[in-house]
């Protein structure tokens, strides 16, 4: 083995390996024998393409260049097309217009160039139409949501359901008389609270009757079902859990009660953690002790674990007695495969990458749990350097990164990520952190950080630093974090009221709260009103917890990129920093990317991103990295 410095290891996980041999997975769905799914392409600008698996085993793209399947409902989008009978419809990006797909030909727009968004679409076969979540923008100011439909011979849309800030989830009873919704209202988030609403449809399909039928303002609802025998299922939190629920008349029927996770935040449209089978059990993927697993519920309740080999599922379908999701392990990279339920066996459809690499070069993660503030438990994973060709000088323990995902009500999972063991084989520890606040662990997990952001996400990735550090598996003076969206606030914020980190990157990161509150999105304009108070009530929380006022207490060296298109958190959010960094002379770099939105698609900005980190870091810490990397302008640096 080669003896080099942590950090300086020469490792076969490149960025050019990442881009170029990755896809991302997602949305799978069944439509009779063929198997649907989207793969999101670096290699292609990041283009969302829909593919098609049919049953006789032929692999084909159905949406060509430039087409590319993805909508801006939310601007997280999900839910971006449907199929039904062969028949295929989907929003694309470019002019948010829904297209229907015929073999042979190209995609044929069925809406006008109106300033409408769609989302999570079904087919009303009976009525000749499609239903869509609505999001209206030609009014100015803040969208109008709504639910609505768009004839299957084109045309605008007409409203169904109207009245309330947000809808999500419409679902039709499987005789066609009924739709099923959710629907909620600022300033609550879905996963903080909603409703469950069915109507009937009158002879001309509008809908009569609508009543309520679970949720709340304290109640979240995730994923309505009807099953195929007509009775609507839904997953709720009434319990402290996302646990599945059975409608029996006005009653809810816990079904597989326990404390784990059936549901996951609302996010973008289309998740689904369960379906059902043909013979009327429920396949279904829940969380439990920081791992995804999935389980057969009986029609008396009673839950089945099946046995797989993977860590994370998600997507769920049911296509005969086989079960269709994304899933990974920690030494296999995201695939959509089809697992034989009765056995648990399971056949790959796609892979999101094929990596020929010895598995010696991965780092299997260890949940850990570690004490926090206020006498708090906190969660995360713990990867060790690996690489088989190197070891360390004598005495020298690693330099940590420490990860703050996204959401912040998001989660991370150890199935197996390349650009986490991009960095352990290079000789880092990485720490990825499911701070306070994190789904997965229940309702009063993910609601301790109520009022709380910027304090508790910030305590957490601290005290896991230091208690990595304490422990000695890592080098205390050398431990930087890292983190993208929110978790780029958790970044800043870390970095700015605790003096644990040397260093930190911050991937489109929040720094002025205020600025947050007044500029972003609908769908996050409220948000932060359950994290932080009431804005402008509470305008001194957020000055006091914003970094972009309290850069004199910042003194750590910072790298940042952003998307020079980002609409959730605009450029003016990184170039403040950056600024008061450059004027207080502070180590900092500055890494913008034309044509990106919140989050990196393109190949050629991932790799840079990747790339660019490093650099700063062998800078910043001391090390020559191995790889060949262009350089970075780091400004103040001696």
């Amino acid at each position: 083995m080669t003896v080099a410095p942590h950090g300086s290891w020469k490792s076969p996980i490149t960025s050019d390996l990442i881009v170029s041999r990755t896809v991302g997975l997602s949305s799978p769905a069944v439509d009779g024998k063929d198997i649907y799914w989207l793969e999101a392409r670096p290699s292609e600008g990041g283009r969302n393409v829909l593919v098609r698996l049919s049953s006789a085993g032929r692999r084909e793209d159905l949406t060509p260049q430039p087409f590319n399947v993805r909508t801006r409902v939310h601007e997280y989008g999900g839910g971006a097309f449907a199929v039904d009978g062969g028949e295929v419809q989907f929003c694309n990006f470019a002019d948010q217009r829904i297209y229907r797909v015929t073999p042979g030909a190209q995609p044929l727009a069925i809406t006008p160039d109106l300033p409408i968004r769609y989302a999570d679409g079904i087919f009303d076969r009976a009525r000749k139409r499609t239903i869509w979540v609505t999001e209206d923008h030609s009014a100015g100011g803040e969208a109008v949501n709504s639910i609505g439909s768009v004839p299957a011979s084109g045309g605008p849309p007409s409203v169904l359901v109207s009245g309330n800030d947000f809808y999500a989830c419409p679902r039709m009873s499987p005789d066609g008389a009924q739709l099923a919704w959710l629907t909620w209202n600022h300033p609550n988030m879905p996963w903080d609270g909603c409703e469950l609403w069915v109507g009937s449809f009158d002879g001309s399909g509008r809908l009569k009757g609508e009543r309520k039928v679970a949720g709340g303002i304290k109640e979240s609802i995730f994923q309505p079902e009807w099953s195929p025998a007509g009775q609507l299922h839904f997953v709720s939190d009434r319990s402290g859990w996302w646990n599945l629920y059975r409608l029996d008349g006005s009653k809810a029927v816990p079904l597989a009660a326990r404390p784990a996770e059936f549901g996951v935040p609302y996010w973008v449209f289309g998740l689904r953690t369960y379906a059902f089978m043909e013979d009327g059990r429920i396949a279904a993927a829940y969380q439990e002790r920081g791992g995804t697993r999935l389980g057969l519920v009986d029609t008396n309740g009673k839950l089945k674990p099946v046995k797989t080999a993977f860590s994370e599922i998600g997507g769920v379908r049911t296509s005969g007695r086989t079960v269709v999701v994304t899933a990974a392990s920690e030494t296999e990279l995201a695939s959509v495969v089809a697992i034989e339920v009765d056995t648990g066996a399971a056949t790959v459809h796609a892979r999101s990458g094929v990596v020929d690499l010895d598995k010696a070069f991965f780092s299997i993660p260890t949940p850990i749990e570690f004490p926090t503030a206020g006498r708090a438990t906190a969660h995360a994973f713990y990867y060790e350097p690996r690489n088989p060709g190197y070891t360390a000088p004598p005495g020298e323990l690693p330099p940590l990164i420490v990860m703050s995902h996204g959401g912040p009500t998001g989660a991370t999972s150890p199935s197996l990520n390349l650009r986490k063991q991009f960095w352990t084989s290079r000789g880092f520890a990485v720490l990825d952190v499911n701070y306070r606040g994190s789904a997965g662990y229940g309702r009063e997990y993910r609601h301790a950080l109520d009022l709380q952001w910027g304090i508790a996400d910030v305590e957490d990735c601290s005290n896991g630093a230091a208690h990595l550090a304490k422990t000695g598996r890592v080098d205390g003076d050398r431990m930087v974090i890292t983190g993208g969206s929110a978790g780029g606030y958790t970044t800043l914020a870390s970095l700015t009221f605790k003096k644990v980190f040397a260093a930190g990157a911050s991937h489109y990161g929040v720094s002025d709260l205020e600025a947050l509150a007044t500029e972003t999105h609908k769908f996050e304009s409220r948000y932060l009103d359950g994290l932080i108070g009431p804005y402008p009530a509470r305008k001194d929380t957020y000055d006091e917890r914003s970094p972009i006022h309290h850069v004199a207490q910042l003194s750590r060296p910072v790298i940042f990129f952003q998307g020079l298109e980002d609409k959730v958190v605009p450029p003016n959010q990184a170039e403040m920093m950056v600024d008061a960094l450059r004027k207080k002379s502070v180590p900092v770099a500055y890494i913008t990317f034309e044509g990106e939105q919140h989050g990196f698609r393109k190949a050629e900005n991932i790799k840079r991103s990747l790339d660019a980190e490093l650099y700063f870091y062998g800078r910043i810490l001391g090390f020559e990295p191995a790889d060949s990397i262009e350089p970075v302008k780091i400004e103040n640096m001696a």
